[in-house]
């Protein structure tokens, strides 16, 4: 009895540190900030979004007079014209949470009135999930050397005669070639701190899992 109730207790701490570790890695964000969502913002909707990084399981609040104000999800193309016939969901709580669920764009415009065409409509363009490949840092090569030019003959002419000088110097010999410096590689970059912390914190919860793990099935 005692050894299925470890059993059950390591189960369900698993599942929690993985709930947890998925969940640290989502974000709320309030669309126009203490503004809300109005008709004449202080910043831009747009604007605003260009200055923040939104990946799928990130969050969105509306913050409106319900009544007063709504949010319409619509396609690209209703979107531009401010269509609000057809769109895929409306929001009309007065604060209304929007989950991402994928990457890509979403278009939201306000359903109350003109208020779109007056520029009340926002465009957000959420990212690939993280840790994606494509979004680490492209290695820096160096540039090769380029090749030293070969020395062209001399064009030969015929001798002319010329009267003796005496105690004539000898012709200064001629200095070598300079050698070609090759430009070493440029190092990889390497990982932030908050990196490094982040991969402390999740390989002590799993090292922690696993030994609970070790330590029911060995009791």
């Amino acid at each position: 009895m005692e050894f299925d109730q470890r059993i059950a207790f390591t189960i369900f701490l698993v599942t929690f540190l993985g709930f947890f570790l998925s969940a640290s890695q989502s974000y709320t964000f309030y669309v126009g900030g203490r503004d809300g969502w109005v008709l004449k913002p202080k910043e831009d909707y747009n604007q605003w979004a260009g200055r923040n990084r939104f990946q799928i399981n990130d969050t969105l609040i509306f913050r409106y007079k319900k009544g007063y104000d709504d949010v319409l999800e619509v396609d690209k193309d209703d979107y531009y014209n401010c269509n609000k016939e057809n769109p895929f969901l409306a929001l009309k709580d007065g604060e209304s949470v929007f989950k991402f669920n994928r990457s890509g764009p979403f278009f939201f415009i306000s359903g109350h009135a003109d208020n779109c065409q007056k520029g009340q409509r926002l465009i957000i363009v959420v990212l690939h999930p993280r840790g994606n490949p494509t979004d680490a840092p492209s290695p820096v090569a160096a540039n090769p050397p380029s090749p030293s030019p070969s020395p062209s003959p001399a064009p030969i002419f015929a001798p002319t005669p010329s009267p003796i000088k005496p105690n004539t110097p000898p012709p200064a010999a001629a200095s070598p070639p300079s050698p070609v410096i090759v430009q070493p590689f440029a190092p990889a970059p390497s990982p932030s701190a908050a990196s490094i912390a982040f991969g402390g914190l999740i390989g002590s919860l799993l090292g922690i899992s696993f030994f609970l793990v070790i330590f029911a099935f060995g009791y």
